[in-house]
């Protein structure tokens, strides 16, 4: 077997053109990866690195003097570029702003001052999509207007704009901004076809705001806004009188060249709902979201009546109404099977239907939607309390084809009702979390489907013994599997899931809050040799330093490398972690994480030193959940489409190579926070 300086060797003598024609093919952190192999790579990288159409890094977030080699080649060809901006600052501005650029997406832009905004304007003035996230947010940055002038006056293509959080007009800033200038500058100077506002826009409300949006161009067919009132929404889309005319008569209605529309309101009501159909002849998309904080009246809830209004124009294909119980917990009390009724006859070529907190609606009213709509390929039902098994019962004699059902917290289903899903051969994702009384039964039916990727079974009555029905059938083409809170689960369930012998894609396993679950079922999961991308295991009170010891040496493939490939890990509230965890989360160990969760107060200083040993790294220590969330069930697109499973095996050393030289320091403080720790105890 050839050693690894002879290997290296040996990749040094390949012709630079043969690596070259390879390189191309990879995207930016897979360069970065091949570069530190060895010096013929590292030379390629450099010259890639000067003609990639795209350069994409948002894995990390580079300081400027680490992103500098990685831009500083002249790239009369780069068109995208995207970039986690939390480390740089205006000095970045030289490096980042590209004139051939079509595509921009700078994330966490605090640091940043409104000069980036001018100075896009300046440089990159053949910009078609522009994504900026929270620009000038840390106190001391400001926002003139003229730098958002200029950024717009400048970019007369764009034809997409996102922003993300808040249009800040800082209370530091030199120049006061007016939020409405903003808005109406947004609508009206540039020539968009998809608007996306991540912000409470009622923070910015004028008496003029609603008739800001006649002045929208003709080429806007998407609007996206992350919080908006139903008044507003009611106010913005109605026909307004035109100049000089006479109140007989009525303009086109506003905004009626969009096709998508995503909303998050206060209350979704029948006056918005009309507005909407009525107004937007081309819409395709409504996804209506609300969290009401009070109990709405009959003036502010959605009714019967207005279910009736959608889709008067027979164009809609993605229909979401969810009522969220982020603050009380509420329903659409208003709505029952007539309301549905009516819905599904107007509806009869939806694809996709998400519906969300109608507790009133029974088996009647869904099952309508199921026997009307013979397009439908997705269907989510989430707080359907009276949905029972009888929905399913006949779906057999139905031509759809589900690919996609999410059935969340519907409690009266059992294991009949999935015997007669599994008549959808192709499913790909299956979501019945919450769904307390499915147990071992619906497990050994599920294992028919080969072709489901994602599977979430949280709360569910399922036993050990019920999960090795998944290890002889569809554990193959899982990808993502889910049994947080599945209480009568133990020890037993790893070695029912997984025995060494079958192969898997298995990449997301979520094992949360199971309180029989110790350090065994870990050091069973690490024999197995699965090589996981994401692990959850928080409030697990069995769970211990053993655990992170065992997944922090876990070797996975005896030919290629050793350690850990987790991207993911979150251990927070897990009763036996202590300090001697956080030796085991130093480098070299876990060498591809990214996302940690732990519970702070186990030690506040070990914590913080690990967040500067590793900078690239997100700790998080407050019990959020990690990474996207994905699983909302609010949005219908809240899992991947695995036509093509990620490869995940391949040993990530852009960090490494970012790095080098640079940990020393970093380490030490480390130790420092460690031994510090030692001496308290």
């Amino acid at each position: 077997m050839a050693t690894t300086e002879t290997r290296t060797k040996s990749l040094d003598l390949l012709p630079p053109a043969l690596i070259a024609t390879i390189m191309t093919k990879l995207d930016v952190g897979s360069i970065c990866s091949a570069a530190s192999t060895c010096t013929a790579f590292r030379a390629c990288a450099y010259q890639i690195l000067s003609f990639l159409p795209s350069f994409h890094l948002l894995d990390i977030a580079p300081s400027t003097d680490l992103l500098r080699p990685l831009l500083r080649p002249p790239n009369p060809y780069l068109r995208s570029l995207k970039v986690d901006c939390d480390r740089l600052n205006d000095s970045a501005i030289e490096l980042l702003l590209r004139p051939p650029l079509h595509e921009l997406c700078l994330h966490n832009c605090a640091n940043f001052s409104g000069k980036l905004l001018s100075e896009i304007g300046r440089r990159c003035q053949d910009l078609r999509s522009l994504c900026l996230g929270s620009v000038a947010e840390k106190r001391g940055q400001t926002i003139d207007i003229t730098d958002l002038k200029e950024l717009l006056h400048g970019c007369t293509q764009l034809e997409i704009f996102i922003h993300v959080s808040t249009v800040n007009a800082m209370p530091y800033a030199e120049v006061s901004v007016d939020p409405m200038w903003i808005i109406r500058s947004l609508v009206f100077l540039c020539r968009f076809t998809a608007l996306i506002l991540m912000f409470d826009v009622s923070l910015f409300l004028r008496h003029n705001f609603a008739r800001v949006w006649a002045l929208a161009s003709e080429k806007l067919i998407s609007l996206e806004i992350g919080y908006i009132s139903s008044v507003t929404v009611t106010e913005m889309l109605s026909p307004t009188v035109g100049p000089q005319q006479s109140p007989n008569h009525i303009r086109q209605p506003t905004l009626s060249t969009i096709q998508k529309l995503c909303l998050s309101v206060d209350y979704i009501t029948d006056a918005m709902v009309g507005m909407i159909s009525e107004g937007l002849v081309s819409l395709t998309h409504l996804d209506l979201r609300d969290a009401p904080f009070i109990e709405p009246g009959a003036a502010l809830d959605l009714t019967n009546a207005g279910l009736q209004q959608l889709n008067q124009y027979g164009k809609l294909k993605h229909l979401s109404l969810v009522r969220r119980q982020e603050f009380i917990v509420t329903y659409f009390r208003r709505v029952n099977d007539v309301g549905v009724l009516f819905m599904a006859d107007k509806c009869a070529n939806v694809e996709s239907i998400c519906l969300g907190g109608f507790c009133r609606v029974t088996d009647t009213g869904f099952k309508t939607i199921l026997h009307s709509c013979s397009r439908l390929y997705k269907l989510r039902v989430s707080q359907g309390t009276q949905l029972t098994d009888l929905v399913f019962h006949d779906i057999s004699a139905t031509s759809l084809a589900l690919t996609h059902v999410s059935l969340i917290f519907c409690n009266l289903l059992t294991n009949r009702a999935v015997m007669n899903l599994v008549c959808n051969k192709d499913l790909r994702v299956l979501d019945l979390r919450n769904c307390k009384n499915l147990g071992d039964e619906a497990l050994r039916i599920i294992s028919t489907l080969s072709q489901l990727k994602t599977l979430l079974l949280d709360g569910s009555d399922i036993t050990d013994a019920g999960l090795s029905y998944l290890r002889h059938g569809v554990i193959g083409s899982l990808v993502t599997l889910s049994i947080r809170g599945c209480k009568r689960l133990t020890d037993k369930c790893i070695s029912a899931l997984f025995d060494g012998s079958c192969k898997t894609d298995l990449r997301e396993l979520d094992l949360s809050n199971i309180p029989n679950l110790s350090d065994n079922a870990i050091l069973l999961l690490v024999k197995s040799r699965v090589p996981f991308s994401e692990l959850r295991m928080r409030c697990c009170p069995l769970i211990g330093d053993t655990a992170v010891m065992a997944l922090a040496s876990m070797q996975v493939d005896e030919d290629r490398w050793h350690g850990s490939g987790l991207r993911l890990l979150d251990l927070y509230d897990c009763g036996g972690i202590t300090q001697l965890a956080f030796r085991w989360l130093k480098k070299p160990y876990f060498p591809r994480l990214k996302w940690l969760g732990v519970t702070g107060s186990v030690n506040r200083d070990l914590v913080d030193a690990l967040t500067r040993s590793r900078p690239y790294l997100h700790v998080v220590c407050r019990g959020e959940e990690l990474g996207t969330d994905r699983w909302d069930c609010s949005d219908v697109s809240y899992v991947n489409d695995y036509d093509e499973v990620l490869d995940y095996d391949e040993v990530d050393e852009l960090e490494q190579w970012l790095l080098e030289g640079e940990d020393e320091h970093a380490d030490e403080e480390m130790e420092y926070a460690d031994n510090n720790a030692e001496f308290v105890e």
